[in-house]
Parts: C-alpha cells; structure tokens; sequence
C-alpha cells in the first residue's frame, strides 16, 4: 500500500511525517530532525523513513510546494512543504 510521507519546517525545525488515512494524526509515523539552517539531504529523508519502516516508491521523486502562512500577504513568509510517495519497507500497511 502506497502513502504519502510529507516534510515541513517551523521555527528551524524540519519534521517528516507518514500520512495514514483513516488513522488519528496523533499515531502517523514521524521524525524530527531537531533545529538545523539547513534542509535534510535525500539520503537523511530515506534514512529517517526507514526507521519509520517506510521506503520511496520506484521513481517517486520530492515534490515541493510554498505555503502561505498569512493567505493574501505577499510579505508574509511561506511554510516549504516537500512531498514523496512512500510504502511500507515489509510490503504491509505499517
């Protein structure tokens, strides 16, 4: 079964997560990669997914979108958020 697993950052703080429909958000998989200037490596990410369990999909490439945090205020800054299809590292449903 494919997922989603998503990247955002907060004040410094870049966070991974697993998107598990049907689940409560407070149980999808997560990692935090502490305060850090700079964006995880690739090779970061998909070690942090696999000790989630999870692994990319073939040819599943990082997709990146901005966010507004103040919608209509082109001063405000952007919340980054980065996207990839991931499935579990066993096959199952993790």
């Amino acid at each position: 079964m494919e997922h989603t697993a998503q990247m955002s950052n907060r004040a410094g703080r870049w966070r991974l997560y697993v998107v598990l429909l049907g689940g409560l958000v407070s149980r999808w998989p997560e990692h935090d990669f502490g305060l850090t200037a700079t964006v995880p490596t690739v090779a970061e990410r998909s070690r942090a997914l696999a000790a989630l369990g999870f692994v990319f999909t073939d040819g599943a490439e990082w997709n990146w979108i901005e966010d507004c945090e103040t919608h209509g205020d082109d001063t405000s800054p952007v919340l980054l958020l980065a996207s990839i299809r991931v499935c579990s590292r066993d096959g199952g449903t993790s």
